[in-house]
Formats: structure tokens, sequence, C-alpha cells
């Protein structure tokens, strides 16, 4: 059995990618997910692994590319603003098929925003900034011990699939420390010599590129990352339910904020209002489907984010006419609390529940 250390989810991820096989970081500080690449200088000097902070975060992220192109485990860490400037090499990433994990500790935005907590970049993350149609993989943990977890997904879907990988975390997760346990790495490793680019001594001449002056073949190239796409969804959703067997009110939150509104569910638990929570792992491919079940249970569905309504729409597109869907949101700064959200939620109960 592994031992819990206490650590901060920043360093949870950062061990993680070491413990996975991690070769090659790239990155560029900034607050609140600056100790990942803290931690690596030091560590990634001691094994012999490639590390550079970079000039620029678009400087790293395209670093990551020319790594991830020689077949290297390759992660870039980073924060809201300025992974929006990453944005372009994402979409050159995605076209390029290159597996590249790419590691978002949510800050408050838009702009520069401040180092408050806040979930604001699930659009960002999810739909993407980058042109064309593209798609990127985009898992949520909610503890310190998921941003080991996920850590570990996050290489090997990147792998699997060839493919950037997101782990969206949020500034309370990365900076709060609780136990956690440094397991071993499940996944298995992937083959990717078929196509990495090591020297073409004794095979034929490859190309890893996404300028296609070809109609006809950038047509084809789309369709098929699509195919892939299309695989993902039916074989990656991931999903977390509490408290679901019985439910008569679901809410639905991602990370952090899915651990507070446990604490929702169980205060109308007492109260006798059977209420369940629906979390999504995986923000794409998002759990459509089980989600929409669950929302045939119910006459009413509250999402809970910390954003203006984010997931909201997806949300939305799942649960289709089954139920009513509120939200209640805070854009920023401290945690939407128990006794804010009981007050926001007695406004969409009382509908329901006479002595509410």
């Amino acid at each position: 059995m592994n031992e819990k250390e206490l650590l901060k989810g920043n360093i949870a991820i950062a061990k993680a990618a070491l413990n996975c096989g991690c070769k090659c970081y790239f990155g560029y500080p900034i607050t609140p997910q600056t100790e990942i690449g803290e931690f690596l200088s030091g560590e990634m000097q001691k094994r012999k692994l490639a590390y550079v902070c970079a000039e620029s975060e678009i400087a790293a992220i395209n670093m990551a590319l020319g790594a991830a192109s020689t077949g290297a485990k390759v992660m870039t860490s980073s924060s809201s603003c300025a992974v929006s400037l990453m944005q372009e090499a994402i979409s050159y990433a995605s076209s390029d098929e290159l597996p590249i994990v790419i590691v978002n500790v949510m800050r408050a935005g838009p702009g520069q925003g401040y180092i408050f907590p806040s979930q604001g970049d699930y659009n960002q993350a999810t739909i993407g900034g980058g042109n064309g149609d593209y798609k990127t993989i985009v898992l949520s943990p909610s503890s310190v011990q998921e941003c080991v977890d996920l850590t570990y997904k996050a290489f090997y879907l990147a792998q699997k699939y060839r493919t950037p990988v997101i782990l969206l975390a949020d500034g309370m997760l990365g900076q709060m420390a609780e136990p956690a346990s440094i397991t071993e790495n499940p996944y298995p490793e992937i083959d990717n010599s078929s196509w990495i680019l090591d020297g073409a001594k004794s095979r034929p001449a490859r190309e890893i590129h996404s300028l296609e002056p070809s109609q006809n073949k950038l047509n084809r190239h789309i369709i098929e990352l699509y195919k892939k796409y299309t695989t993902i969804e039916q074989n990656e959703c991931d999903w977390e339910e509490y408290n679901c067997d019985d439910i008569e009110v679901l809410i639905t939150a991602f990370g952090t904020m899915a651990r507070h509104a446990k604490a929702l569910c169980n205060h109308y638990r007492k109260k006798g209002i059977k209420m369940g929570l629906f979390r999504p792992k995986t923000l794409y491919p998002f759990p459509y489907k089980r989600l929409n079940e669950l929302s045939q249970k119910v006459n009413v569905v509250i999402d809970i984010e910390m954003n203006m309504g984010q997931m909201l729409k997806d949300v939305r597109l799942a649960v289709l006419s089954n139920a009513k869907v509120s939200f209640i949101g805070k854009p920023t700064g401290d945690m939407l609390r128990e006794e804010e959200m009981v007050d926001a939620s007695k406004n969409v109960l009382k509908e329901y529940y006479a002595n509410i």
C-alpha cells in the first residue's frame, strides 16, 4: 500500500509527471501554477531530463511540439491568460497529432485578472481558441489525489490518441495541500515507433506538418481527426456520481466546486430531499449520455460553477427537455460556501418543496 504524503496539487502533478516518464518540461512562471516548474527544475536536472524555463509561454508550447515529435513524453504548464498565448500551437499540435500534456491551473479573468481561484477557462479548454476544426481531451481533477491519477491518465491518453490533453485544475486545487499517494502509473506504454521523427536511417523519411496545400488531402485529414474524436467520445467519458441512486434533485459541478456541492447534497438529504451530484471528470468528452439518463429521474437540475455558466450549455444539451435546468454561479474569489448555495437553491426548490 502506497504511503500518503501531504502534497499541494501543483507538486502532486509534478511528481506524477515524473513518475509516469515525463522526459521534457517547458514552461514559464505564472501564479498559481509556478510550483510545478519550480519543483521540476530541480528534479529533472538531477535525473538528467530536459527542463527549460522558456522566454515566454509561446516559446514553451512550441518547444513542446518539437520534443513531442521525437516521441518523448512532454508536458507544459501555465495559467489562464498565459494559456491563451498557447492556443495557436495547440491547434498545430492537434493537426500534427502530437501527444502533449498541458496543465492549466486556472486563475481569475478575463484578461490578466488576478490569482483568485476561478473556473473561468472551461470554454477555453473545451472549445479552444485556436483556428480550425479540432478538439482536445480535457480532464478535471477534484482532489490532490486526482491530480496524481489524472496526470497519469493525461499522459496515457495523449500517447494513445496522439493528441494534446489538457489537465484543467483551479488555483485552489493547485495551492491547497491534502494527503495523497504517488502510486505506480497504472497505464501501459504506447508504441510510438511508427510515427516519431528519430532519423531515417533504415526507413523511408517521415514528415509531421499541418500545412496542406491540397484541398482534398486537407479534407481527408480533418475527417480522419474527427473519426478519432468519435472514438474518444465513445470510449473515454468519465464521471463521478454522488448519492444518485434515488435522486429527486440533481446537482452538476466540476473540479473543486464539486466538493463544495457535496455539502449542499448532504444538507438537503438531512431535510429529506434526495439530492445527488453528477461530476464530469472528462470535460471533453463530456458525458452527455449518462447525464441525460440521470436527468430523466428528476424535475430539476442545478448547475453550480465558479464562473458565469460555462459548463451550463453542455448540461442543457445533455438534459434537453427532461428537467428544468437552473444555475448558481460566482465568477471568482472564495469558492461558493454551503450557506451561499443553500440560500440560492431555495429559490429554485421552493417550486417543488413547500417547506424548503
